[in-house]
């Protein structure tokens, strides 16, 4: 079975739930709507009463003609009154139904989407958007769709609950050996389970690996054609592609197996109920019309088992759809606070004492660390790749769980305060500033909704006198696409700090972009972190020599230890690390260094 059905991995935080508690789960959602759930199940007794009696009159019809009674006329107005019945019950149940489902699916897709936006970014480490995105919607979409179907295939047993009632009352012997037929399809129906979970189980995480692909290739088309990949993605989505259709090819084989075998031992089923009934016709034990009762109950009484196993692995589909989703709302984050404190103001103090830190169990980033930052204090950390400097933001951000010490914020454990509150008054511009689509002025108000269009436009005019905006086509309503793709790198890091100074936060985060920005957008830049720096503690993961020697403190990071701090003047006097640094990485950026080289190319042009 692992050679035909193995080949796709789960997420990590996948579960595997009972169909008992799934369900348990899914009636707690139906629950939120009792009025409406019964509603609709009053139209499914109606529904199922009305599709009951029918065959049951018909029967009686057929004595009443053998008899040779006067009885057609009746039958045929009582049908008549039947149908319109099961039509307007039909009606009634299909309505409530969709409205239940439909308000069902809109509560579990956002629980879904909360659920994603609340898990901490070590989650996104490990996960990729494509399949989260797919939780949300694909399977969220797919477990409607199954309720749905679902529903009528609850109507159609109710049906057969209520017409076993009336063929007792005709014969006790032949409902009997109806429902002893029961265990064929009850075991065809359970191995139809078995294998249908399966492989709509690995259906839906192909369908995450598509998306995930799509998503992906999507993102970074410009890429791609910047290094003439598209090729290379198209080949990639070709391999994802034909893992998903293998998959459902594997689907559709066993699938296809239930109409054929079901046919076979519902025909069985008829050939006992025609012997037996056939028999207690002749005897005497039971009239034609109740025999034919009988036959047509096969019929009616396998329907129900038939649908139920050819659309098993739609039903299975919408359980391993519902798995996935609980999956997704049930995982749980690293990062746990212990309260909900929540500081009236915030100094932004910040200490550590003893931390250690590791993204993943034997990689040590921080071991034993120790800092103390005090409020208004302007820090930067300087240091190679992997140092430590944007993992020691992450933490004061709480974007990531440590492992061992005490973070301190205004001398409370960062773990007890309410992580909503405590974020509000952090500022925080990433390496690449993400931009959502809109006008710049929706993207600079994104922090603080309650700012006045003419506020924004004074601090935006503050900047460098105002000229970059003069740059932009529509100023402040200038669109700037998805992902701020119609600005420059620079522009998006002027919008990104704008926010944050509208935000006004105790604590200010800044990881400098390495991108190459034009000196006139840069002269900007600085314009607007010196007015952020003014009114907060500021943790400056620097690749600038502006910045670097603007801080009040720098601290040098090798391998996660302080190996050296103070002013960029002091510590250029020891001559260690930082010296190095700065002579290696932004001596460059330095005036001195620019006129010199100037000096120099002129002499050699003598």
């Amino acid at each position: 079975m692992a050679a035909i059905f193995g080949g796709l991995q789960s997420d990590n935080y996948d579960r595997r739930y009972s169909d008992a508690y799934l369900f348990r789960r899914i009636g707690a959602y139906m629950s939120s709507h009792k009025a409406l759930v019964a509603l609709g199940l009053l139209g499914f007794l109606l529904v199922g009463i009305a599709r009951a009696i029918r065959p049951v009159w018909i029967s009686d019809a057929v004595d009443e003609l053998v008899r040779g009674g006067d009885f057609l006329q009746f039958v045929i107005l009582a049908l008549t009154v039947i149908a319109v019945v099961e039509y307007a019950s039909n009606y009634v149940r299909r309505r409530f139904t969709v409205i239940v489902i439909g308000r069902i699916v809109a509560q579990m897709r956002k629980d879904c989407f909360a659920a994603a936006i609340e898990h901490d970014l070590a989650f996104y480490d490990e996960q990729k958007s494509g399949t989260v995105i797919s939780r949300v919607t694909s399977d969220t979409q797919e477990f409607g769709d199954v309720m749905l179907l679902g529903s009528d295939v609850i109507s159609q047993f109710l049906t057969v609950i209520i017409l076993v009632v009336a063929l007792v009352s005709y014969s006790l012997e032949l409902t009997a050996i109806l429902l002893l037929t029961t265990p064929m399809v009850v075991i065809a129906a359970l191995f139809f389970r078995y294998l249908a979970r399966i492989v709509t189980r690995q259906g839906s995480r192909a369908m995450a690996v598509v998306n995930d692909n799509i998503q992906e290739s999507v993102a970074g088309i410009s890429v791609a054609k910047n290094f003439r990949q598209e090729q290379m993605i198209y080949g990639e989505f070709s391999l994802v592609n034909n893992l998903s259709y293998r998959v459902n090819l594997r689907k559709g084989f066993v699938l296809s197996l239930v109409f054929p075998v079901m046919g076979v031992l519902s025909a069985l089923a008829l050939s006992i109920i025609i012997w037996f009934g056939a028999n207690a016709v002749f005897a005497g034990a039971l009239t034609a019309g109740a025999w034919f009762l009988f036959i047509q109950a096969v019929d009616r009484f396998w329907f129900p088992f038939m649908n139920l196993s050819s659309f098993w692995s739609q039903f299975q589909q919408g359980l391993s759809a519902a798995e996935r989703i609980f999956a997704l709302i049930d995982a749980e984050n690293t990062v746990l606070q212990r309260d909900n404190l929540k500081l009236k103001s915030l100094a932004g103090r910040i200490q550590f004492e003893d931390v250690a830190f590791e993204y993943n169990r034997g990689e040590t980033v921080l071991r034993d660390f120790n800092l103390d930052i005090k409020p208004g204090e302007n820090v930067a950390f300087v240091g190679h790749t992997g140092a430590g400097k944007s993992s020691i933001a992450k933490l004061i951000t709480r974007y990531y769980e440590f492992q061992a010490g005490r973070i301190l914020i205004d001398g409370q454990d960062i773990r007890s305060l309410d992580i909503t509150a405590f974020r509000s008054n952090l500022g925080i511009v990433p390496q690449q500033p993400f931009l959502f689509s809109g006008s710049v002025l929706d993207n600079i108000r994104y922090g603080n909704a309650a700012v006045s269009t003419d506020e924004i436009n004074e601090i935006a005019m503050s900047i460098g006198q105002g000229e970059w905006l003069d740059s932009l086509p529509d100023g402040l309503e200038t669109d700037v696409g998805e992902r701020g793709a119609r600005l420059s790198m620079g522009q998006r890091q002027l919008v990104s700090l704008l926010r944050v100074l509208l935000q006004k936060p105790s604590i200010f985060i800044l990881d400098e972009a390495t991108a190459s920005i034009d000196p006139f957008t840069e002269s900007q830049i600085q314009d607007a972190i010196v007015l952020i720096l003014a009114q907060s503690t500021s943790i400056l993961i620097a690749h600038r020599l502006g910045t670097v020697r603007s801080a009040d403190r720098i601290i040098v990071l090798r391998e996660g230890e302080i190996i050296e701090e103070g002013d960029h003047d002091a510590l250029m006097r020891n001559g260690g690390h930082y010296a190095e640094l700065y002579n290696t990485y932004f001596r460059h950026q330095s005036l001195v260094y620019v006129e010199s080289a100037k000096d120099k190319f002129a002499q050699a042009g003598d």
